[in-house]
């Protein structure tokens, strides 16, 4: 098979490096365009040293940038940017996956009021494919355009699948509390994020509403068929990689939940349900597209407690996208991310 000449729009943000990272060694890549204004001309290895060796390339100005010669074309950029571009893109025959927001809400109102702009191209988001390999392996086959998941959704929404599509739980009173590495609000200089700021700290934040709820919401709710109720609580830890997600959900009748998840995920290769007892450490998938998950009945009573935990930026953002575009161009999903965690 011919490789396939992968264009990275923003290649200078922590899913902009981790893309290049995977993609560097991805035997049917290659890498041909990565678009940074601010870096224009600057070779990426000297931006990212971790790179040397690995990568030969020097950012492009996005004017100059011939991404039109691209068979894909990855988004790794701030909301409101991927919809200004996609049509044209897609007019000439370049799949794109975006790895932020833009196309990840059927509902256009509900995106306009979240993300605060009017959108750009709302006929696209009927197209676009939401790009949960779990849920939707088979409409990712045929998608020319993928919206990749947020990373709190990821871990929120595989933790809860199985219990939603057995029909198990009550569906009105979900509760997620999750927490998030500062890698997670991107690599920009703010106040909240410096490290006298985030370290040796603990907080919940955006409990009024997150950006993320609708996304996670909407996934539920078609995981079941109709709305569903749910708290979701955001939290900032001082760590640089990982979300921990715990669920609740009280159940309705009774089941064997450790079996239900072990068989929902028996081939699911990138989802980890560990034995009974298990507590998932977000160390334990640190750098890898793995999403490990244990579940729990306290004291034996009708509520569930899930554990699930990711790298937010592999799984949760650049591991899924190029599990994507595996998946879209016919190749096994593991191809280039059979990665052992790191640890310590």
């Amino acid at each position: 098979m011919k490789k396939i000449k992968i264009g990275i729009v923003g290649g200078t943000g922590y899913t902009g490096v981790e893309l290049l990272r995977l993609l560097a060694r991805h035997p049917h890549a290659e890498l041909s365009v990565i678009t940074s204004r601010g870096e224009a001309g600057q070779r990426v290895c000297d931006l990212f040293p971790s790179l040397r060796g690995t990568i030969d390339l020097a950012f492009t100005d996005p004017e100059q940038a011939d991404l039109k010669a691209c068979d894909l074309v990855f988004f790794a950029t701030p909301n409101g940017i991927a919809m200004q571009q996609t049509r044209a893109l897609l007019d000439a025959g370049v799949r794109v996956i975006d790895l932020a927001a833009d196309f990840r809400i059927k509902d256009v109102a509900i995106w306009e009021k979240w993300y605060g702009m009017p959108h750009a191209c709302p006929d696209l988001i009927k197209t676009a494919v939401y790009g949960l390999p779990e849920i939707n392996r088979s409409e990712i086959v045929h998608a020319r355009l993928v919206a990749n998941p947020g990373c709190y959704p990821t871990a929120v929404q595989l933790g809860f699948l199985p219990l939603l599509r057995a029909g198990l739980v009550d569906e009105a009173s979900l509760i997620a509390d999750a927490k998030s590495g500062v890698s997670g609000a991107g690599r920009k200089a703010e106040v909240s994020s410096l490290f006298a700021e985030a370290g040796d700290n603990f907080k919940a934040y955006a409990v009024a509403g997150h950006r993320h709820l609708p996304e996670i919401s909407q996934g539920l709710s078609l995981m079941c068929n109709h709305s569903v109720g749910l708290t979701f609580v955001p939290h900032l830890t001082p760590l640089i990689r990982g979300i921990h997600a715990t669920l609740y959900a009280r159940m309705t009748e009774d089941a064997d939940i450790q079996q239900l998840f072990e068989s929902y995920y028996r081939n699911e290769h990138f989802v980890d349900v560990l034995p009974p007892g298990s507590h998932p450490e977000t160390r334990s998938v640190r750098g890898s597209n793995q999403c490990r998950i244990a579940v729990h009945r306290p004291q034996g009573g009708n509520m569930i407690v899930v554990l699930s935990v990711i790298d937010n930026l592999v799984k949760g953002a650049a591991g899924q996208a190029i599990q994507n575009m595996n998946i879209m161009f016919g190749l096994a999903e593991t191809i280039g991310l059979e990665i052992v965690p790191l640890l310590p």
